[in-house]
C-alpha cells in the first residue's frame, strides 16, 4: 500500500524502511506505480547488495506491482539484467581486448594526441 502522510507523499527520509524495495539500504522506494516501474528498470543498477537482498527486493517489487496494477513479465530477480558489481571488470577487459584486436586503441590515442596538439597551438602554447 502506498505510504502517505496527511494525503501527500513525504520526502524519502521520512519514509519507513518497509516502503523500499531494498529496505536495509533504503533504495528504490515503492510508493506508487511509477516508482514500481522505476525500481524494475533500475534493479540491476543497485550495487553493493547480496543475492538475499535482491530476492527480498524482488518480492517487495512483486507485492507493490500487484497492488499498483503494474504488470511484471519477470518471474525472478535473475531476469532483471546483469549485476554490474560482478561483471564490470570482465566486461571492461573484454572491451579493451576487442579494441586492441581492431587496433582502435592506438588510433584513438593518436587522434587524441593530434587534437590536444592543435588545441595547444591555437592557445599559443
Amino acid at each position: 500500500m502506498p505510504y502517505e502522510e496527511r494525503g501527500r507523499l513525504t520526502a524519502q527520509s521520512d519514509l519507513p524502511d518497509t516502503v523500499f524495495a531494498f529496505p536495509n539500504q533504503r533504495k528504490e522506494p515503492l510508493t506508487d506505480a511509477q516508482h514500481v516501474r522505476n525500481a524494475v528498470a533500475r534493479f540491476d543498477q543497485v550495487i553493493g547488495v547480496s543475492d538475499a537482498d535482491r530476492a527480498l527486493a524482488f518480492a517487495n517489487i512483486e507485492k507493490a506491482a500487484e497492488y499498483c496494477d503494474v504488470n511484471l513479465s519477470e518471474t525472478s530477480w535473475h531476469n532483471l539484467g546483469v549485476h554490474p558489481q560482478r561483471h564490470r571488470k570482465e566486461a571492461a577487459a573484454k572491451g579493451v581486448a576487442t579494441k586492441r584486436e581492431r587496433r582502435e586503441l592506438k588510433e584513438a590515442a593518436a587522434e587524441g594526441s593530434k587534437t590536444r596538439r592543435r588545441e595547444r597551438e591555437q592557445r599559443g602554447y
